[in-house]
């Protein structure tokens, strides 16, 4: 594939490849439609197809705060080899949408973006670099362990096709509330978030909503949510008191009752996250799960 929107910028990072010819260029010297090609390219293969679309790769820089000048294309000449961007927020760095084309791997292209990104962060005075790898994708997996990066946790990936709730939770009473409301409850989460829902990413999106219910036995917690015209997801979760299981179960029941005809898919919940039977029971499916990993760069 080849890329025509290259500006005239000197290349930088030759010596980081093991590939003869490969150069790496800034993400920001490519437009938006460029990169949403070049991503579209690296994934034909991948282990989970997540095709984009220009202006859904817009929205996922903008949400994600993924900063394109820190980003990196992996190219020879005007063929492009990769693509592996860089989120930052306030001392922490975050590795994504990394792929290399399918004919071009194992020669050195993804650990030099790898070390780019790492000496971007770096440069940035981040304090940790982390990522997100779908299970049983080996290659990258020990690519991300040779340079450093240990495991933290497994995340879930679910979803719940349309449909009303079918089973009959204990007796609950429900208040629905706004945006504004749902970051309120979003300030008082305990649990460790993904960069994926993270404060920063939910403050970016559209249509967050939030329900709070209380059951009839004390128990009691909120969640929060996006809704989109056809879809439902983003979910975190909270119990305040109580089975965190029953609490989950109340929650989704309130929620499909409200909405039945929407789809659902969160990303991201932890595999230990004890809200899960709560979300099982309401008929949620796993999808897939990642591994996040994370590299402490106050170490070396």
């Amino acid at each position: 594939m080849k890329l025509e929107s290259r500006s005239s910028a000197p290349a930088s990072g030759c010596e980081l490849t093991a590939e003869p010819g490969c150069e790496l260029t800034p993400a920001a010297e490519y437009t938006v439609d460029a990169l949403t090609a070049a991503y579209n390219q690296t994934r034909v293969d991948y282990i989970v197809p997540m095709p984009m679309n220009v202006s859904r790769l817009q929205a996922y820089i903008d949400h994600y705060d993924v900063d394109l000048g820190s980003s990196v294309v992996a190219h020879a000449g005007d063929e492009i080899l990769g693509l592996a961007m860089l989120g930052v927020r306030p001392g922490h760095s975050w590795i994504t949408r990394l792929g290399v084309l399918p004919v071009r791997r194992r020669n050195g292209a993804g650990e030099s973006m790898m070390n780019y990104l790492i000496g971007q962060s770096r440069a940035l005075d981040m304090d940790y670099v982390i990522l997100e790898v779908i299970k049983n994708n080996v290659a990258a997996h020990r690519l991300f362990l040779k340079l450093g990066f240990e495991e933290t946790r497994e995340l879930l990936i679910l979803r719940r096709p349309p449909g009303p709730p079918l089973a009959e939770p204990p007796g609950y009473r429900v208040m629905h509330g706004d945006e504004d409301q749902a970051l309120n409850l979003l300030e008082r989460r305990r649990s460790v978030p993904s960069w994926l829902d993270e404060l920063s990413s939910l403050k970016h999106v559209d249509g967050l909503s939030c329900l709070e219910i209380e059951l009839d036995d004390g128990g009691g917690g909120w969640c929060v949510y996006q809704r989109t015209a056809f879809q439902l997801g983003r979910l975190v979760l909270q119990t305040e008191q109580g089975d965190p299981g029953l609490v989950a179960q109340a929650l989704m029941h309130a929620l499909h009752t409200r909405y039945p005809a929407h789809d659902t898919k969160t990303e991201n919940l932890p595999a230990d996250d004890r809200h899960l039977s709560g979300l099982m029971a309401m008929h949620y499916i796993e999808s897939f799960r990642r591994i996040e990993m994370r590299l402490d760069l106050r170490q070396a």
